[in-house]
């Protein structure tokens, strides 16, 4: 197994037990995944990226897209891109999420540069935290290639909620 970053480390992938989600806070959570104490969520896997970096309100993934990825026009799917920026921006928020509550997406925006192929090499994706309220967050991320290109960026609002 990957870790995402396309170095070949071995990570465990799994779900979290919703009594360890609500006994931690969010950059607690995000920090023991990256440690190993806790598993990473089973899409990384699948498509071979993951979070390398996270601090309060900020977070980076890294992925290598490859031709499992490709769309019918002979390029990386767009989708790919997206999830990426869902991923950073959406944890950039959860490291801001108190004990006992997690976060979801309620919207998404994604603008696309240039397009991505599995010679784009390894992609790196960093967000922030726009703006962190009680019931709802903003973040905007950027997915940049090896030589430091955009390929796309976006934002996204993400509604805070106590876990159940």
């Amino acid at each position: 197994m990957s870790d995402g970053a396309g170095n070949g480390n071995a990570k465990n992938y799994g779900n979290v037990p919703i009594e360890t989600l609500k006994s931690v806070q969010g950059l607690e959570l995000l920090q023991g995944m990256l440690d190993g104490r806790y598993p990473g969520p089973p899409f990384a896997e699948l498509l071979d990226f993951g979070a390398t970096e996270v601090a309060p309100g900020r977070a980076v993934f890294v992925g290598r897209p490859a031709r499992k990825h490709y769309n019918p026009s002979g390029t990386v799917h767009g989708g790919y891109a997206a999830t990426l920026l869902d991923s950073a921006m959406g944890c950039a928020v959860h490291t801001l999420v108190p004990q006992g509550q997690g976060y979801t997406t309620l919207e998404i925006k994604i603008n696309y540069v240039r397009p991505m192929f599995d010679s784009t090499g390894e992609v790196r994706c960093e967000a922030a935290v726009i703006n962190m309220g009680k019931t709802v967050a903003t973040a905007d991320g950027k997915l940049l290639d090896g030589k430091g290109r955009l390929i796309a960026h976006g934002t996204t609002t993400c509604m805070i909620f106590a876990l159940p």
